[in-house]
């Protein structure tokens, strides 16, 4: 039996607030206890750039995020935590979709 995927993830465009706290995080943290999914937490620093574009203020957000989630009690033994810039296929991947498929399509 496939295991179920939990994905979710918060743009890096400034300080962490209730909304990210109540819409992500703690569901987050609830499914970072549970063996039976697969559990994927990203920080949405590529996103940023689109809202936020000033760098160092997306540098600073994704560490403040990133300890966020570990403070709240993120389990890292059963999730995958990362940045999204670091894999290189995502935004690969976004291109070629996107010079391919319309967005109705998508």
């Amino acid at each position: 039996m496939q295991k179920e995927i939990y994905l979710t993830g918060i743009t890096t465009t400034g300080t962490p607030h209730i909304g990210n706290y109540v819409g992500a995080v703690r569901p987050g943290v609830q499914a970072s206890k549970d063996k039976s999914k697969d559990n994927f937490y990203f920080l949405a620093d590529l996103h940023a750039l689109a809202k936020a574009g000033d760098p160092e203020r997306i540098a600073r957000s994704t560490l403040e995020i990133a300890a966020a989630w570990l403070a709240l009690g993120l389990d890292t033994d059963n999730a995958y935590f990362y940045r999204q810039s670091d894999i290189h296929e995502i935004p690969e991947l976004t291109w070629i979709l996107t010079s391919m498929t319309s967005k109705g399509l998508m």
